[in-house]
């Protein structure tokens, strides 16, 4: 049988296609692939024109299927790898809203992987399309794993300012590198080697954004269960490194076995450990490290080896390392509080986390959007008299050109003391700058350590950061930590 051939303009139009269908999707030149599909000169946003370049393609595949459907195997050999990617696309798109719903059930049932009813339906179309059935398998994986990166990204890091679709482009090609086609057919499953470093403020989401890439990595598709290997639940671990007393630290990180020290009365997990495959382990406030544990943490990163304390077993790490951390890390370096080698091991990718300030000053729409989802988060449901009421009393209690020191998180207690109260005043320094000792009540002159935490405090009052007092007082930053909050 004579192989069929396109047209050129069905070639022209499915090279867009096969483009679109590896190119970033919060990327500027994805939002003009797809008007140049739809033919779309309206100027809208892309989520206003990718139903129509979906409905697109799929008018054309039907086209192409007007006597009987095509296979790949149909066409010439210079035009499968084509029709493969339009394909692919297309069966995407339409895995999209069951993909969708499972990701919703997952996140409520938990740690037990839930069944996959559009499963065997999506694998047999892509049979039934040309492709072998365990490429098809792995085109579904390759399908859940696609969709909830976009469903994290896209819902959990909000906001049209040009820093926030910078940071949500940046999330994207950190999960699949910027060729997707590129991460297919290399990296999918090599992805641990690839460490991530997120800067930024205090309280700005750089938790939200290190949970989009945890739970956003790849998972096999387990046919004889019709679910996938593990639920995305899992796959993400995380812990707050300055909350941890420094010789409970490696414990938390890499566990300990029964009698390891006192009070180990039973073998514990560390955070590598209920990690596992698929998965990836965010250490927040990394700055906040001593070399020791660094050198530790450098090594399993070089080794993807480590033992829990008081045993020799070793145990192999297969997950990715996401840190973060609020702190200048040359400045850390150039003290000799943060290895060079620990950064660099580190520092696969770096990304910024911007401030709400800066969103705020980049676009005037992102603080309504922003109170928006944030009422939704907290009462679970649509409300237009909360946003207005919260919108009111932020313009008239803080005014355009509030800076916002707490960020996104200052942002949510906000609006909470909005709805209990209905106002709030704001942050404003709790201190003035250092004038000497403040004497209690009675009349009693400070200690010595109450004296310092009177200064800690000052400065910080000034610099807003525990590393900036730390390197003014030369005191760890953990000790400067604990003597303002002494202070408060």
């Amino acid at each position: 049988m004579k192989n069929r051939t396109l047209s050129p303009s069905d070639r022209e139009f499915f090279t867009l296609v096969s483009r679109a269908a590896f190119t970033n999707p919060f990327s500027r030149e994805r939002l003009e692939l797809d008007r140049r599909i739809t033919g779309d000169t309206s100027g809208r946003p892309w989520v206003g024109i990718r139903p129509d370049a979906i409905r697109e393609v799929t008018n054309r595949i039907d086209t192409l299927d007007a006597d009987k459907p095509v296979r790949m195997q149909d066409f010439s050999k210079s035009e499968q790898l084509l029709l493969e990617h339009v394909f692919l696309f297309d069966e995407y798109h339409k895995l999209n809203p069951p993909f969708d719903d499972l990701i919703a059930r997952q996140a409520q049932a938990g740690d037990e992987p839930l069944k996959v009813p559009c499963a065997t339906d999506g694998i047999r179309r892509l049979i039934d399309r040309g492709v072998p059935p365990t490429e098809a398998k792995r085109y579904l994986s390759a399908f859940y794993q696609i969709r909830r990166a976009f469903y994290f990204i896209n819902k959990g890091l909000i906001g049209q300012s040009p820093s926030m679709k910078k940071l949500r482009e940046d999330l994207w090609n950190n999960i699949f590198t910027y060729d997707i086609n590129q991460y297919q057919l290399y990296l999918w499953d090599r992805m641990e080697d690839f460490s991530t470093l997120l800067l930024g403020p205090t309280g700005c989401g750089k938790g939200a954004a290190a949970a989009a890439i945890g739970r956003s990595g790849y998972i096999p598709y387990d046919e004889k269960k019709n679910a996938f290997a593990r639920s995305f639940t899992q796959t993400f671990v995380s812990a707050n490194l300055s909350q941890f007393a420094e010789t409970l630290l490696e414990s938390e990180l890499f566990g300990h076995a029964r009698g390891a020290f006192t009070g180990a009365v039973e073998a514990h997990d560390g955070l590598f450990t209920l990690c596992g495959q698929y998965g990836a382990v965010f250490l927040d406030e990394i700055g906040d490290l001593n070399p020791q544990v660094q050198l530790k943490l450098l090594k399993v990163l070089e080794e993807r080896v480590f033992s829990p304390v008081g045993s020799h077993k070793r145990l192999r790490f297969r997950g990715r390392v996401i840190a973060a951390t609020n702190i200048d890390l040359d400045t850390l370096r150039r003290d000799n509080r943060f290895r060079d080698d620990f950064y660099y091991r580190l520092c696969s990718d770096c990304i910024i986390v911007p401030g709400l300030r800066q969103r705020v000053r980049e676009h005037p729409d992102e603080l309504n959007e922003l109170i928006a989802h944030t009422v939704r988060l907290i009462t679970g449901k649509e409300s237009l008299d909360l946003v207005a009421m919260a919108t009111d009393v932020i313009n008239k209690r803080l005014g355009p050109d509030y800076p916002w020191p707490g960020n996104v998180r200052e942002l949510a207690q906000c609006i909470r003391r909005v709805i209990i109260k209905h106002d709030y005043q704001g942050q404003t320094p709790t201190a003035a700058p250092f004038a000497g000792p403040v004497a209690s009540p009675d009349g009693r002159l400070p200690n010595a350590q109450q004296l310092v935490s009177q200064y800690c405090m000052s400065l910080y009052a000034q610099h807003g950061s525990y590393e900036k007092v730390a390197g003014i007082t030369k005191l760890d930053s953990r000790t400067v930590k604990k003597y303002i909050q002494t202070a408060t």
